[in-house]
């Protein structure tokens, strides 16, 4: 019985379907300020994109954040379309993904049931959130990741998602 249940668990983390390595998406790789590997990298890079362009699509309604988020959908779409070209490039096989995960699904359907100010609140709220991850992903990676082009890109985007950090946190609550 407990060879079932080690092979089973074993199967369970070999599989494609859990993507990402156990460290990154366990938040340990952040913990010990450790690098996450190349493809956790992309998925990750891809997957808070995406999730920055469509919460900021909803909330180009409200006034008090349409220039904040146009500026994320700009700038986010600059992003995605960088790893793009580099991936290509540099004649990697990853592919980023086309949609969001299933923890990023969760917080725009959380978003799409919220209106005016709550919808504010949680909106500054995930912004904050997903720019402080973006953050330690991008600096870990930048330190001390497996690819040099990406190491590169990495480093040289950290300070417009510092400055998207500073903006999400003046957001008017």
């Amino acid at each position: 019985m407990k060879k079932a249940y080690f092979l089973a668990i074993a199967l369970c983390f070999s599989t494609p379907a859990l993507a990402q390595s156990l460290p990154e998406r366990t938040g340990v790789n952040s913990m010990m300020g450790i690098a996450p590997k190349t493809d956790d990298f992309i998925q990750s890079v891809s997957w808070s994109d995406l999730f920055e362009i469509q919460s900021s699509q909803m909330a180009l309604s409200d006034p008090s954040l349409k220039t904040f988020a146009s500026r994320m959908i700009a700038d986010h779409q600059k992003t995605s379309a960088e790893l793009k070209q580099l991936l290509s490039v540099n004649n990697m096989a990853a592919t980023p993904p086309a949609s969001v995960d299933d923890t990023h699904k969760r917080k725009l359907d959380t978003l799409h049931g919220l209106h005016g100010d709550s919808f504010i609140r949680q909106y500054r709220k995930d912004q904050i959130s997903a720019h402080e991850d973006a953050l330690s992903l991008f600096r870990r990676y930048a330190k001390s990741g497996e690819n040099e082009a990406l190491k590169k890109w990495a480093g040289d985007t950290i300070p417009t998602l510092e400055e998207h950090l500073k903006m999400a946190e003046s957001l008017s609550e």
